[in-house]
């Protein structure tokens, strides 16, 4: 079945995901763009609706509530689309004309597309825990003051966001002194 504006190919999210690591990560080592597109799979992974539990069903098997589906083409790309999760996709970062016009040849590239590949067979170790949020050394994003990191590998800095269970109204503010 061809793609339709509904569906996407395994391969079209491949590639947006391997454009993605390379715009965003391209020139930090293999294990930051590993972390990086394991928290892709995460972000994907949140984003489907939960299995329903069977009563008295086990964990891990069938019916139990311990294993998520495991996301899709559909469900990467819509997360490669949120629009404050990557920078490179705003048009004027600076990272976005690696994304969108990258060297044919470029050997980081290459391994940006493997590992994406890698990463929707489902291959990819996540070395993140399960991290749904990141942000890069060079600034650091007003909702990170607050939280604790979950990991930094090549530079990048994951975090893990657990919105489930928190009330919808903001915190209380801090007092800084």
């Amino acid at each position: 079945m061809p793609p339709t504006p509904t569906t996407t190919a395994p391969a079209d999210a491949a590639e947006a995901l391997a454009r993605t690591l390379y715009a965003e990560a391209g020139t930090r080592p293999l294990r930051a763009i590993e972390a990086l597109a394991a928290l892709v799979l995460n972000r994907a992974r949140a984003s489907l609706p939960r299995p329903t539990r069977r009563p008295g069903a086990a964990p891990f098997a069938p019916g139990g509530h311990a294993r998520l589906p495991e996301p899709g083409p559909q469900a990467v790309a819509a997360t490669l689309r949120d629009p404050f999760l990557f920078p490179s996709h705003n048009p004027r970062h600076p990272a976005h004309a690696r994304r969108t016009d990258p060297p044919p040849a470029d050997a980081a590239l290459a391994m940006c597309r493997r590992i994406a590949a890698r990463a929707l067979a489902g291959a990819l170790a996540d070395p993140t825990g399960g991290a749904t949020h990141w942000h890069g050394p060079e600034h650091l994003p007003a909702w990170a003051l607050t939280r604790e990191a979950e990991c930094e590998i090549g530079g990048l800095v994951f975090y893990r966001l657990d919105t489930a269970n928190r009330p919808a109204s903001p915190g209380r503010p801090m007092l800084v002194a």
